[in-house]
C-alpha cells in the first residue's frame, strides 16, 4: 500500500443484537480472518469467499468412520476367537473344526481388508471434492 492508500478514515456503525449476530454468522462462514476485511468487501462490492459445507457429505463421512471402526472391531474379535481356538488343538473335536474353519478365517480377513481398502478410497475421493 502506498501512503495515499492508507486506511485513515474510520466509520462507526451500530447494529442491533440481531443484526450483529447475523453479521457475525455470515463472517464466520467466510474464509476471511478479519471482520473489518469482510465488511469492507461487502460494502465495496468485492467478492467474498464463503466456506461451503455439504451436510450430506458430512453425514456420509461420519457413517464411513463408524463403519470403519465397526469393521476393525469385527476383525479384531474374530482374530481373538481364532487364536483362542488354536489353544484348544489338543481336544480332538476342535482339531477338525479348526482345520475346516481356517479357510473361512482367511476369506473373512481378505474380505475385511478389501472393504477397508474400498472405504479408504471412497473417503479420499470425497475429501478431495
Amino acid at each position: 500500500m502506498s501512503t495515499k492508500d492508507n486506511r485513515n478514515r474510520k466509520v462507526t456503525v451500530r447494529f442491533t443484537d440481531t443484526e450483529y449476530n447475523q453479521l457475525k454468522k455470515k463472517f464466520q462462514n467466510s474464509v476471511g480472518s478479519q471482520a473489518s476485511h469482510y465488511i469492507r468487501s461487502i460494502v465495496l462490492e468485492k467478492p467474498v469467499l464463503i466456506k461451503y459445507r455439504n451436510d450430506s457429505l458430512d453425514r456420509f463421512m461420519e457413517e464411513i468412520i463408524l463403519l470403519r471402526q465397526e469393521l476393525n472391531a469385527i476383525g479384531n474379535n474374530f482374530n481373538q476367537s481364532v487364536k483362542k481356538l488354536h489353544t484348544l488343538k489338543l481336544v480332538p473335536e476342535f482339531r477338525a473344526w479348526i482345520a475346516s474353519n481356517e479357510q473361512r478365517h482367511e476369506v473373512i480377513i481378505a474380505k475385511t481388508a478389501l472393504i477397508q481398502q474400498r472405504i479408504d478410497q471412497i473417503s479420499q475421493k470425497w475429501l478431495q471434492e
